[in-house]
């Protein structure tokens, strides 16, 4: 498995509708990433492949979503994005997604991984 393209249609059948209520209600009870992102973004660019790499670290435990900033303007605005890469990161459970601007390194991805979202 590979990071999965997302689609503001597509975060709303997946994810959340956010036409229908406006508290967050995550759809999965597999925690999940999303990458909001750039072609042109030097630091997106640099963020891609360590978010590959995470997607088949933790194949069937997580799912790590990208959504280009360019195309999907309305969850870019959704979702406030002002700088790219921007990440969230989307817990089981009823707890409030967490959002966290800038590139991180794989290191720091992977310990936000596994304690923000598998919880140790």
């Amino acid at each position: 498995m590979s990071t999965i393209n997302l689609t503001a249609d597509k975060f709303k059948e997946d994810i959340f509708d956010y036409t229908k209520s406006e508290d967050w209600n995550y759809k999965d009870d597999v925690p999940a990433i999303i990458d909001f992102y750039a072609d042109w973004c030097g630091p997106c660019k640099m963020v891609a492949p360590i978010l590959e790499e995470l997607s088949e670290e933790y194949q069937g435990k997580l799912k790590i979503y990208k959504v280009d900033t360019e195309v999907e303007q309305e969850l870019s605005a959704i979702f406030g994005i002002r700088s790219i890469p921007s990440i969230l990161f989307i817990p089981t459970g009823g707890k409030q997604p967490k959002m966290q601007a800038g590139a991180l390194p794989k290191k720091a991805l992977d310990k936000a991984i596994k304690d923000e979202l598998l919880n140790g």
